[in-house]
């Protein structure tokens, strides 16, 4: 599959952009990737120069398939930072539905970490659960460990089921550990990338990814098949 879904207005920028991806494929070497796969850890490289992802990223098995059924039928994207929900193509979520939400500095979260002394992390995955915002979610965590730990309690405890999580913490403190937990859930459908690296740039790089294998898989269907969604996808 080519990168055939572009936000690049002009020829110039497009070109930049096939080169770039063309780099990625040459440079990146074999991998063992599914070709839906490889389409979100070529992008997570495109955006960090960073070759490494090329076997550190990990999916659950259904994680593709999970992913584009939720952007499809408009899930929400609940993030435990704001930089992914300012990371994120606003056209192309608009085109299917998709709204993002973030909590981490709102008061009420900074009031009750302050209470329970814990973090504002775990306390803003607490909110989008009592908003019931996180069951058949993508849930995206790229900063915090302890909000990717928080989401797999609610999953044991609370038998909270989001559609994807993209736990992609960032760091030396139970960023590896957080991720670990996560792979071993074998209901849930996930990708992670393994061990400190992360960040919420990666986790915006997967989605984009995704959304762009929906806009794809949309594009393929006879006019007749398509959803009565016609809004148009307006590049950046």
């Amino acid at each position: 599959m080519n990168n055939t879904v572009t936000e690049q207005l002009t020829p110039a920028g497009q070109k930049i952009e096939h080169d770039s991806f063309a780099i990625v494929d040459r440079e990146s070497g074999a991998h063992h990737y599914r070709e839906a796969q490889w389409q979100v850890v070529r992008r997570m490289i495109h955006a960090t120069a960073d070759f490494e992802f090329n076997g550190l990223t990990r999916f659950q098995d259904q994680a593709i398939e999970a992913g584009l059924n939720a952007i499809t039928s408009g899930a929400n994207i609940v993030a435990d930072v704001e930089m992914i929900c300012v990371g994120l193509s606003q056209p192309r979520l608009a085109h299917f539905g998709v709204r993002t939400h973030h909590f981490i500095a709102d008061a009420d979260v900074i009031r009750q970490a302050k209470s329970d002394n814990t973090t504002r992390a775990v306390q803003a995955m607490r909110k989008a659960q009592q908003l019931t915002l996180l069951d058949g979610s993508i849930t995206a965590i790229g900063n915090a460990p302890t909000a990717l730990l928080e989401v797999v309690r609610l999953i044991r405890e609370e038998q909270l089921r989001p559609a994807l999580i993209v736990g992609m913490p960032v760091g030396f403190v139970s960023a590896a550990e957080s991720k670990a937990v996560v792979s071993e859930l074998r209901d849930i459908p996930w990708i992670i990338t393994h061990g400190r690296k992360g960040g919420s740039t990666l986790v915006v790089a997967a989605i984009h990814a995704l959304l762009a294998l929906a806009e794809a898989q949309q594009a393929s269907r006879p006019t007749n098949a398509l959803s009565s969604n016609t809004n148009t996808i307006i590049p950046k």
